[in-house]
């Protein structure tokens, strides 16, 4: 199956060896399907998705995505603004609701 849409975002994490501590950056991507939304490490059935919205951090540099679900809100960093991506999910809850409707 094809995704609708994606978009990357990024995870950082701390490593911290002997001498040093960094922190290392890791592009991940987001998937959009007509049944469902995956992360890197999270699947979420498209029905379970409620709401998605963006907020740009101060520096223009990143903002963070943030995924409304059944299961609580979780929170992505992203560089690039998702509007897209936001835009295919509200026109796939748009298709999910007109199904129930009918």
């Amino acid at each position: 199956m094809k995704a609708l849409a994606t978009h990357p975002y990024y995870k950082v994490r701390r490593e911290i060896n002997s001498i040093e501590q960094k922190n290392v950056e890791y592009e991940r991507t987001l998937y959009l399907y007509e049944d469902k939304l995956i992360t890197q490490h999270r699947e979420f059935p498209a029905d379970k998705v409620f709401d998605m919205s963006y907020r740009e951090l101060k520096s223009g540099e990143e903002g963070t995505l943030f995924i409304h679900t059944s299961q609580g809100v979780f929170t992505y960093i992203v560089k690039e603004d998702p509007a897209e991506f936001i835009e295919a999910f509200k026109e796939l809850e748009k298709k999910l609701l007109h199904k129930k409707d009918t």
